[in-house]
């Protein structure tokens, strides 16, 4: 029985993130109804298309679910969708993005008759704004976030992805406000109405480099396929035989990867010892190691990386994606059924290892039901509560998490739950506090106190609280179990191993605590055959197969992000906790979760996965050279230069109508009128002369300027932002995303909210971020009951502290870096 069974969704409109949204509970076994027009969801007809014309994009997104047909044109319609609705737990809600001809019915009356109700809705922007009634599209709605300007080459247009994340990214958020609010109706809360703004969603990607922007000011610039600010390299670079991914974040790692390579000059060059050395250099410096690389396989330089400690792995194509027995054991590769079309597509990666997710499925048939085993076919009794516990403290009050993370990914996951009212205890030590405190043991760094003005570390642990404890010491260890016997759930994102050998493992705090959620979130899972892989978010992306949908003219694969796979595996760890505590306050009974980073960013190539696996044939995004930026079934669609130095935008004519206003105010009303031209298979024809005209008109206007025209005249469009401008974005000031807080050391400084609004209200953020071991006193006396003399023996035996330990105090020990 999937642990979601006894939960039934009603899915309405047509948008990939209520799609996705609803797939996710599809996976755990909920009864999700899909609700469709006659002529069905208009993402069945999405491309990339199977060899007998099925949507592998639609396929993704909505296999496990049953399909309802609803006529709006018959007068039954509206009773028979608020019939179904009413009958439901939870409404998922994309009729803002796309109404896909759905009957018009009054949610806010229903509610009134069922208080009980979880809606959770979504559209592009959120209902208020200067871009609330923008035109969209997944490319757009990027741009604006941040996450196109810095990609590609230098000179020229960046390079993006395919219109295949923003939809993800606002499908998970979409869920975890949605699982959360099953937790909060367990414990006697009432149903929640949310609202998940898709634009919004996307900022997570970009939150660190807006607060990186914020301390240091506008330093960003494009400087090349697969080079990112600020570290260097972190690049794909061409072995003997495959492709390689390289990071180098750390000079120990640097400097192993020279003598790796035999460059010692490389490697004594004090100039190059830090990143921002290597990225002043970066052509000369790999003009040397570029050739060296192509000495040895990529395998066997991952063999290499490996017994030095070097973040390096191989890229794999799709077609390994395909053949790895290991993603298909896991089910991050599962079986898929379109009709009579078999194939394969990417499974869940929320890896629940007691109840886990089905390993893959058939896509409905418009008008199609499907039962599963364990399904809830009956309508039992809803509850209604309008009031319960926490309604105004967040939907995770009186949870409790042990936060063991550091970095980017697990912080962000268990800030996601303090942010929904958790109470958050992040633990570190003096002797190793959280390496995104910027930790340098050197004496000026130590004494005035620097680890506490890392504007990032403030970024993804707000809300929460922090004690440090030397888990290498048994007060330490007896303290931290004491913690964890009290709580629900418990994550980390260590190297696989470190809590067990640290006497924290599953199996020993499953005996203390039965209902524990626990949660690795390593980089390529507990039982992988990388396991021991260093990794960072641009490893991950490197090895998630993403990079090679992407390519250059001569077959690079193209990354798309620093650090890709940090914020995805965060927000994919976030709402794997929540279902497996669904789990654990259903039955009492806790689980371990496995999570493999490098997994969670499958989904954004799942199209082209499933494709190839019918087909045979790989499927590449990218087209001829000097057309990066086209789409598949939009004509035009392209990134478009605007007047000043390095200023874009993109646009996108979606369907036939735009096609016409859009040939219009650029000047071509001959093209508006020919009617020959409304296929955008017709318009594919002229698409050189068409992209030459947008940009010819484009190219005269401030791309603020343009941007305005465009949406004026209903055309989807959107500036290509750098991060830094989002610090002032005039419609994220409008709906108060960008919250204020003071901290010691920091001083003022902005929080991104969530992109998630319960009742139509941006979630407040509460604290600042801990300073290190802020709140020891606290925890150990209120929660723990130590006495006042047991605490301050604690601390001159330094196994609590407020500071960081200099390098002089230090023990020399074994290091324990975390993904």
């Amino acid at each position: 029985m999937g642990v979601l069974s006894h939960l039934r969704i009603v899915e309405i409109g047509s948008s990939a993130a209520t799609s996705y949204c609803a797939r996710l509970f599809a996976d755990f076994g909920a009864d999700v109804q899909k609700v469709e027009p006659p002529t069905g969801d208009q993402l069945r007809r999405t491309a990339p298309l199977t060899p007998s014309g099925q949507s592998a994009w639609f396929a993704f997104l909505n296999f496990n679910k049953s399909s309802n047909v609803i006529d709006s044109s018959e007068p039954n319609s509206i009773p028979q969708l608020t019939s179904l609705i009413e009958d439901c737990d939870i409404l998922i809600d994309g009729r803002d993005v796309d109404p896909a001809d759905c009957p018009s019915i009054d949610i806010v009356a229903i509610r009134q008759r069922r208080p009980g109700l979880i809606h959770v809705e979504a559209s592009w922007f959120g209902a208020q704004g200067p871009y609330a009634k923008f035109a969209a599209t997944d490319s757009t709605v990027r741009a604006l976030a941040g996450l196109v300007k810095l990609a590609g080459p230098a000179e020229g247009p960046p390079l993006h992805a395919p219109d295949f994340q923003a939809g993800i990214l606002a499908g998970l958020w979409a869920f975890i406000a949605a699982t959360s609010s099953v937790v909060a109706q367990m414990r006697g809360g009432g149903g929640r109405s949310w609202s998940v703004s898709i634009f919004e969603s996307n900022l997570a990607l970009t939150e660190y480099l807006m607060f990186e922007s914020f301390a240091q000011g506008d330093v960003m610039r494009r400087i090349g396929i697969n080079r990112f600010w600020p570290n260097f390299p972190t690049g794909i670079y061409l072995t003997k035989c495959g492709w390689v991914g390289v990071t180098t974040a750390k000079p120990e790692q640097w400097r192993a990867f020279c003598d790796m390579l035999g460059l010692p000059e490389l490697r004594d060059d004090p100039a190059l010892t830090f990143n921002e050395g290597r990225l002043q250099n970066a052509d000369r410096i790999e003009g040397q190691f570029i050739p060296k690389l192509k000495a040895r396989t990529a395998l066997e330089w991952f063999a290499e990386g490996l017994t030095r400690k070097i973040p390096i792995v191989p890229v794999p194509e799709i077609s390994d994606l395909l053949q790895d027995p290991e993603r298909l054991a896991r089910g991050a590769i599962v079986p898929i059924r379109m009709g009579e079309e078999g194939g394969l597509t990417v499974g869940s990666v929320l890896r629940l290892t007691s109840t886990p997710p089905l390993q893959g499925g058939k896509v409905p048939a418009a008008g199609e039901q499907q039962v599963f085993a364990g399904c809830r076919t009956d309508a039992p009794k809803k509850s209604d509560s309008a009031v319960g516990i926490g309604a105004d403290r967040g939907s995770l009050y009186g949870i409790r998490v042990i936060d063991f993370t550091m970095g980017w990914a697990g912080p962000l996951c268990t800030r996601t739950l303090a942010d929904l009212g958790a109470d958050v205890i992040k633990i570190e030590a003096i002797q190793y506090p959280d390496w995104w405190r910027g930790i340098d043991r050197r004496p000026g760094y130590v004494t005035d106190k620097m680890y506490e003005k890392a504007p990032c570390f403030c970024m993804v642990n707000r809300n929460k609280r922090g004690i440090t404890l030397d888990l290498k010491r048994p007060q330490g260890l007896a303290l931290a179990k004491r913690l964890l016997a009290g709580a629900d759930i418990a994550v980390d994102n260590f190297s696989v191993d470190v809590l067990s050998r640290l006497g924290l493992g599953y199996n020993v705090l499953r005996a203390l605590n039965p209902r524990l959620v626990m949660m690795s979130m390593s980089a390529f899972g507990t039982n992988s055959i990388h396991r021991e892989c260093r990794a960072y978010g641009s490893t991950l992306e490197q090895a998630s197969g993403l990079p090679g949908v992407i390519r250059t003219a001569d077959g690079l694969p193209v990354m798309t992000h620093i650090a890709l796979g940090d914020p995805v595996g965060g927000l994919n760890g976030c709402a794997a906790v929540l279902t497996a505590l669904v789990h654990a306050r259903r039955t009492g009974q806790g689980q371990f979760i496995d999570l493999a980073q490098t997994e969670c960013l499958m989904p954004f190539a799942a199209p082209w996965i499933t494709v190839q696996s019918i087909s045979g044939l790989p499927h590449e995004v990218a087209p001829p050279p000097g057309s990066t930026n086209r789409h598949p079934e939009y004509v035009p669609h392209g990134c478009f230069r605007c007047a000043g130095e390095d200023k874009w935008i993109i646009v996108a004519a979606t369907d036939d109508h735009m096609w016409q206003r859009l040939a219009t105010l650029v000047g071509r009303t001959d093209w508006a009128m020919d009617s020959s031209l409304r296929p955008a298979a017709a318009r594919r024809a002229i698409e050189d002369e068409i992209e030459r005209y947008v940009e010819a008109w484009t190219v005269s206007r401030n791309e603020d300027d343009a941007m305005a025209e465009l949406q004026a005249a209903r055309i989807a469009s959107g500036v290509a932002r750098l991060p830094i401008d989002l610090l002032q974005d005039r419609h994220l000031r409008s709906r108060a995303f960008l919250q204020e807080l003071e901290r010691p050391f920091i001083g003022v400084h902005p929080q991104p909210s969530m992109p998630i609004r319960d009742n139509g209200n941006p979630r407040l953020v509460r604290t600042a971020a801990p300073t290190l071991g802020q709140h020891n006193r606290e925890i150990l006396s209120d929660l723990l009951g130590l006495s006042d003399d047991e605490i301050t023996q604690l601390a001159k035996d330094q196994i609590i502290g407020t500071a960081l330990l200099p390098e002089a105090e230090l023990e020399t020990e074994k290091n324990v870096y975390p993904n």
